[in-house]
């Protein structure tokens, strides 16, 4: 694989989310969360990727952001429904990645903190300045999102081979 086109991964954590008395899986976007969701889209789609594949998150939440930023993309990627999204940690992401199959370019996962959060910084050993300090200043709010680059073939994917390119996250 060329290193002049490397894979993108885009990591999308839901937008921000109700307490109404519900599971944690069925809990509904706020109205923030509505607003917020089409404005990532938005910016998501000013980074200029051509999305392949869409992972999702089962919960309530993140199929929600997914239905309400999807529609700003220039393409609407295959979504895949995922189960193992919900509450997974960086090496269950991980995992989950390298199987994706290799005619795949780029993927945008949309899942849950602090999963979305640590995988970001596992897999990015090298980054952007500017795009790393923004991370490291606001964290991993709802509605952010972190773009990754990567060199290999997915079933490579571990700690440390990413480029963390470009972080975005909704303001205050």
């Amino acid at each position: 694989m060329s290193s002049a086109e490397p894979r993108r991964i885009v990591l999308l954590r839901h937008a921000k989310a109700d307490w109404p008395q519900v599971p944690d899986r069925e809990r509904p976007l706020a109205d923030r969360g509505r607003k917020d969701a089409p404005v990532a889209g938005r910016k998501l789609a000013d980074t200029g990727i051509h999305f392949d594949l869409a992972l999702c998150s089962t919960a309530t939440r993140t199929r929600e952001t997914w239905k309400l930023a999807v529609p700003e993309l220039p393409h609407r990627p295959k979504t895949v429904y995922e189960e193992r999204l919900y509450e997974a940690s960086p090496g269950e992401l991980i995992a989950l990645l390298n199987e994706t199959p290799d005619d795949v370019r780029n993927v945008i996962l949309i899942g849950h903190n602090p999963g979305i959060q640590g995988l970001a910084e596992v897999l990015a050993e090298a980054a952007d300045d500017e795009a790393r300090e923004r991370m490291s200043r606001r964290g991993f709010p709802a509605a952010a999102f972190a773009v990754l680059g990567f060199d290999a073939e997915w079933k490579s994917l571990e700690p440390g081979t990413a480029t963390l390119i470009d972080y975005w996250a909704p303001s205050e």
